[in-house]
């Protein structure tokens, strides 16, 4: 049986939910500048062919899906005097920094097949390091408490400091590296940036992912602990892991649902910069200003989406940030398609941001929701199994989002070639035809999966009610464990003790 905290309703303070959440902006920033800005390095600014640069990206994304419920397993049946997570959450931000600044250095002189090694390789190493810090970290968020709102609360700031992770790289990006200048007056076209870009994100990261891990610390004593009797990590313990992690439908529902949702984030994700750039004519300096709509979208997810579990239940909270997530991107591009919106239309940027603000507050409210009922889904599988194994839940989770994120990545660099996107392109050079159809997969078709992904995230049962139910059982059944144990503790307490005569010490000499 897992051991942990005796507390059932156990809120957590400010500090350690703090603590917790600057761990995953640490992660963002590494994932992030990789995600968004790699890609458009290598294509744009080095001359490497689109889909070799998505192929890269995609290879990194798949290998990180396969390590990723290996490190979860492994991280579930650790015994340590750090416990189960704190052990590689400790050691793994080292390999991180210094793989993040490889992969925006690669040496001089590189042909393309130079080129597309040294990317893969490097973006590759990256993503397994993090997998050691993001695993287990994400795991100790869904182990830190039993409760059925405070769980939500933990995962807001998990959510939360990731969009500060993703919005203050940007920030930092676009205002102080890749401003223009008169030779790239969209600065992130331009080279010499890039190398002081990475190091400076690689020591911010480095010192919040050292941050997280010494300041959460202090619950390692109040974790879920490996039970005396489970077996060491090995393949076949492993493959049983997975089979109790799948055994669950409503686990099964929100993998199958999630597949299809990061497809259309992978998509989106390779195309967006593009959009923004080629379709909109925005500069690097307004492009950062979407942080502004971010903010606001994570921000008020923050704030209400432990508020909307208590009122309407995570399910229907589900269902709906889900709906909006997949139609809000989707909404400008039509608007444009239409003749509403245009490059010249006063207030472009302002309704964009809007629009930005109603997207990233449903993805942020989607995240909090799914993060939050992944802890709910471990008590179901402790019941029925006896073990705790929220680093299997999660970690395959981001199996199937990674995968597919890497068909998605992949995806968006055969549509670049595809719609003959050419390389190393200026604004007004690009052909009408080619921009609009850029838009048409952004905007439109990449939404798709999202919509797929709204019918089986339908289909996720656990209510409040069920979990309470579950809740009472693992409290009867730990109860029962105690009491055995209190009985046999109290029976040696009543035993006779001999009596032992007094040792008189001498009187000291007056």
């Amino acid at each position: 049986m897992a051991q942990g905290s005796s507390g059932e309703d156990e809120r957590l303070s400010f500090r350690t939910k703090l603590s917790f959440g600057v761990g995953s902006g640490a992660e963002s920033i590494a994932l992030f500048s990789v995600g968004s800005y790699a890609m458009l390095f290598y294509n744009q600014v080095l001359g490497l062919e689109a889909h070799l640069a998505g192929l890269a990206i995609s290879a990194s994304l798949f290998l990180d899906g396969i390590s990723d419920p290996l490190v979860g397993s492994l991280s579930d049946r650790t015994k340590s005097r750090w416990g189960r997570r704190h052990i590689y959450m400790f050691f793994a931000p080292i390999p991180i920094v210094l793989s993040l600044i490889a992969v925006f250095n690669p040496p001089d002189g590189l042909g393309r097949w130079g080129l597309f090694a040294w990317f893969t390789v490097t973006v590759i190493l990256l993503r397994q390091s993090m997998t050691f810090y993001h695993t287990p970290h994400l795991a100790l968020g869904g182990e830190l408490s039993r409760d059925y709102t405070e769980r939500s609360k933990v995962m807001a700031y998990n959510s939360f400091f990731t969009w500060a992770g993703a919005a203050g790289t940007t920030w930092i990006a676009l205002s102080y590296f890749f401003k223009a200048t008169p030779e790239y007056p969209r600065g992130l076209l331009n080279p010499e940036p890039y190398a002081p870009y990475s190091i400076v994100m690689a020591l911010l990261a480095l010192a919040l992912l050292g941050a997280s891990a010494w300041f959460t610390r202090d619950r390692i004593p109040h974790l879920p602990k490996a039970p005396d009797n489970l077996p060491k990590f090995s393949p076949f313990e492993f493959f049983k892991d997975i089979g109790k992690a799948f055994a669950n439908r409503n686990y099964v529902w929100l993998l199958v649902a999630y597949f299809f949702l990061s497809m259309m984030i992978g998509l989106r994700g390779g195309l967006h910069l593009y959009t923004n750039t080629y379709y909109w004519h925005l500069t690097s300096e307004q492009i950062r200003f979407f942080v502004i709509g971010s903010f606001a979208g994570y921000l008020s997810a923050f704030l209400f989406a432990a508020m909307l579990h208590g009122r309407f239940d995570k399910k229907r909270t589900i269902i709906v940030s889900a709906i909006v997530y997949a139609l809000a991107p989707s909404a400008p591009i039509l608007l444009g398609f239409a003749g509403v919106l245009t490059d010249q239309t006063a207030g472009l940027l302002p309704i964009l941001i809007a629009f930005s603000i109603l997207s990233y507050g449903a993805a942020s409210v989607l995240s909090i929701s799914i993060m939050s009922a992944l802890a709910d889904i471990a008590d179901e599988n402790e019941l029925t199994f006896g073990v705790r194994q929220e680093g299997v839940l999660y970690s395959t989770r981001a199996l199937f989002a990674k995968v597919d994120q890497a068909i998605g990545a992949a995806l968006a660099g055969f549509v670049l070639t595809l719609i003959a996107f050419p390389t190393k392109a200026k604004v007004e050079e690009v052909p009408a035809e080619v921009v609009w159809n850029l838009a048409l997969w952004d905007g439109v078709l990449a939404g798709v999966p999202g919509f797929i992904a709204v019918f089986f995230y339908a289909r996720y049962k656990i209510t409040r009610a069920s979990y309470e139910e579950t809740k009472a059982a693992l409290a009867a059944r730990r109860a029962a464990i105690r009491a055995p144990l209190a009985t046999a503790t109290q029976a040696a307490d009543d035993v006779p003790q001999p009596l032992v005569p007094p040792v008189i010490s001498p009187r000291p000499a007056e």
